[in-house]
């Protein structure tokens, strides 16, 4: 549970990296409390599309993870992203990513930020 917990903070503090860096990637509320309760669950949202759609999608594109050496993660991280806030607009969050390319460099930022967290924050069950 722990390492649950652990994880979703590092996602959600990678989200919020990615929306104070980024201009088309929007998180609104009208409260700093508001904001971050939506962030928790945005990160909770994230997290879930990571665990369930990300592997379908890495065993798909198998072929294409070796012809590119690995740079299609780049567009898989920013699909999960895209994913993730198209469920947050059906869900009437108030997170949206706007463009690929804005999800390509958010994805970047999120697994960068996400890495960095982990390596701070512990991880043991």
């Amino acid at each position: 549970m722990k390492n649950f917990l652990v994880k979703t903070v590092a996602n959600a503090g990678a989200l919020a990296v990615a929306v104070w860096l980024l201009d088309k990637i929007t998180l609104t509320g009208d409260s700093t409390a508001k904001k971050t309760g939506t962030l928790i669950v945005v990160a909770l949202i994230f997290g879930l599309v990571n665990w369930l759609v990300k592997p379908i999608v890495k065993v798909l594109t198998f072929p294409l993870f070796i012809l590119t050496l690995g740079l299609i993660t780049l567009v898989v991280n920013a699909l999960m992203l895209l994913l993730t806030s198209w469920v947050c607009g059906k869900l009437h969050l108030s997170f949206h990513v706007e463009g690929f390319w804005t999800a390509v460099l958010g994805g970047l930022i999120i697994s960068v930020v996400s890495w960095a967290l982990h390596i701070v924050l512990p991880d043991e069950d």
